[in-house]
């Protein structure tokens, strides 16, 4: 499935919720872009932009040898050292300093990408330039974990669109064979982080891009089997909807799927995918509660990119309906944009019938 460039990059500032940051990055890109060298380019502008307006600091412990005293004496680390004799002390203090793990984890990023192959030789020149332009802050050895401690002020959502690239950047540039260096993976590729990313990304695009439905969010379903013993029903497995849209009086459920193939093939015909069918099914059946009328009604959408064609199929069960729907990723994005909130529309006018 063949994605334009900049297509792939309003996808990721829609599943990032950064898509007001994303917009204050300016970067040219074509056809013949590369993966890798648009997440670099976009990273250098967006850290030129943190280095603008200054880069976020914050009070650091740190220990020194000294004479006298400042801040708090370490006693017995004085003592191991010899300090006493030598008249040093070690001392601890807080020092307000902008080598903080935000900043490392970004120049930790600008080295591994300084070792990655296949990157454009202006873009390299650039990363060493930004080297220069932050000293003081040493890199750290990357690690999942890293990203996962960081948190952030929700006035800092700039530092989280840097950050989120920061991440996608470490979790695709894997060790080559030659020692020291890294390679760019396509993510692109990889059907599973497509999935996540093109659900992230028609959800965040839901909650931004229409007002009818106030509640936008992932639901869990219970399941309506019961036996009155929890010890028992506690085997049943979990049940999470990818998108359910809800107001006063309607409710859409929507599941996206990211496949190579929208049908699949039985003896030589296009049939639809039944798994998703059964799943779909399943989330209308359970959620239903005789007290919520609009559970009674609600819709379902099973929503893929399109791959060779356009599906659009409309099925009922009882006040239920269940769409089958497309979206080209292909396209021009006022398009895609356009499509998503048409889809919607035929759900909810559908919903109401």
């Amino acid at each position: 499935m063949k994605i334009p460039i900049l297509n792939i990059y309003y996808l990721l500032s829609y599943a990032w919720n950064c898509l007001d940051q994303a917009k204050r990055v300016n970067v040219s890109v074509d056809d013949k872009t590369k993966i890798l060298d648009l997440l670099v380019m976009v990273f250098i502008s967006g850290v030129k932009i943190l280095l603008k307006r200054g880069l976020a600091s914050n009070y650091l412990e740190v220990s020194e040898v000294i004479i006298g005293v400042k801040g708090k004496l370490e006693l017995s680390e004085t003592i191991k050292n010899n300090g006493i004799i030598k008249l040093q002390n070690v001392c601890t203090m807080d020092e307000f300093s902008q080598n903080i793990m935000f900043n490392r984890i970004i120049v930790s990023i600008i080295y591994r990408l300084l070792k990655t192959q296949e990157l454009e030789s202006k873009l390299h020149s650039e990363l060493k330039k930004l080297i220069w332009q932050l000293p003081g802050i040493t890199p750290v050895f990357l690690e999942e974990q890293h990203f996962k401690k960081i948190r952030l002020n929700r006035q800092d959502k700039f530092y989280q669109f840097i950050l989120k690239l920061c991440e996608l950047i470490f979790e695709w540039t894997l060790p080559s064979e030659k020692n020291g260096e890294y390679r760019f993976c396509d993510f692109t590729r990889d059907e599973r982080k497509m999935n996540k990313l093109f659900e992230a990304f028609v959800r965040n695009f839901y909650k931004r891009n229409q007002g009818e439905f106030p509640v936008v969010r992932r639901e869990g379903i219970s399941w309506l089997w019961q036996n009155g013993n929890k010890n028992e029903e506690k085997f049943l497995p979990g049940m999470e909807t990818d998108i359910t849209l809800e107001n006063a009086t309607q409710k859409i459920i929507i599941d996206t799927k990211y496949y190579s193939k929208s049908m699949a093939e039985y003896y030589g015909a296009e049939k639809l995918f039944s798994t998703n069918l059964y799943q779909m099914f399943s989330y209308l059946i359970n959620q239903e509660n005789s007290t919520v009328p609009r559970t009674i009604s609600a819709a379902g959408v099973l929503l893929y990119p399109k791959i060779d064609k356009d599906i659009s199929l409309k099925y009922m069960y009882k006040s239920h309906t269940l769409l089958i729907e497309t979206i080209d990723l292909n396209s021009n994005w006022k398009l895609i944009e356009e499509g998503l909130l048409d889809i919607l529309k035929r759900a909810s006018f559908k919903t109401c019938q």
